[in-house]
């Protein structure tokens, strides 16, 4: 199999993900680039996964946007924070050896797995409101959440969604299809930021970004048909996929591994 054959078959199974599960797909980007693509290096790879998460994640943002699932108030001041962690974790990234990074990565996964596992369709406050008077006890929450979360995004190459939407449940109360909505605004931001530190240090294979992207819409298309049709799966299709994380998770610390 060709590199770019390989390419746009990655690119097709997180959009193929993504359709099915509403998410996580970003998480197996870069274990797709590494050892099924090929990818030069580990940086190239995290540099390239994090302009196809930012794109992709756009992408979606403009359809929740539509359907009014954006909570903005909280979507800026939680990007405004983890923007600052994304720009610091992408830096430290860069001057930490491969082969560590991708153990850590690793460790990420199964801590991304087990969360996937726990998460419920939470039913949530659909009114709740960033404003003046609730500020003071959702914001600090916010603030911290999203510095947290967005060195993580940074670091790894990430896009962080499920770190993002349980963040953004426990500083509000809103609802988890309001959270989802809400953190594209997130991901979109700190993979630009991670992915505009890896370009400025030439980390960014632009012909692979293309290829992923371009199997990812085809994929995103056959895994939201898909979804439709098993809409009553879901559930066991998200506890699947997270075992699956998590089996990938392994399978880089062992890679990673001196």
């Amino acid at each position: 199999m060709t590199p770019d054959i390989a390419t746009i078959l990655s690119g097709a199974i997180v959009g193929v993900i993504l359709g099915l599960v509403g998410g996580g797909g970003s998480i197996i980007a870069l274990p797709l680039l590494l050892y099924a693509v090929g990818m030069p290096s580990v940086h190239a790879a995290i540099g390239t996964s994090a302009v196809a998460v930012s794109l992709g994640a756009f992408g979606n943002l403009v359809v929740a946007a539509r359907n009014k699932l954006v909570k903005w108030p909280c979507a800026i001041v939680f990007t405004a924070a983890g923007t600052a962690g994304t720009f610091a974790g992408s830096h430290l990234a860069l001057q930490i050896p491969g082969g560590k990074i991708i153990s850590l990565f690793g460790g990420l996964m199964l801590v991304i797995g087990t969360l996937m596992l726990l998460r419920k369709n939470a039913e949530g406050d659909p009114d709740v409101r960033l404003t003046l008077k609730t500020a003071r006890h959702m914001a600090p929450v916010l603030i911290a959440t999203g510095l947290a979360v967005g060195t993580l995004a940074g670091f790894f190459g990430i896009g962080g969604g499920f770190l993002i939407v349980p963040g953004l449940i426990l500083a509000t109360g809103m609802p988890i299809t309001n959270a989802i909505g809400t953190s594209l605004v997130a991901i979109t931001i700190f993979g630009a930021t991670t992915a505009g530190t890896y370009a400025w240090a030439g980390e960014v294979v632009w012909r692979t970004v293309a290829l992923f992207v371009a199997g990812g819409i085809g994929g995103s298309i056959i895994g939201q048909w898909a979804g439709k049709h098993m809409a009553s799966h879901k559930p066991l299709l998200q506890s699947v996929f997270a075992g699956f994380v998590m089996l990938i998770g392994v399978f880089t610390i062992y890679k990673g591994l001196p």
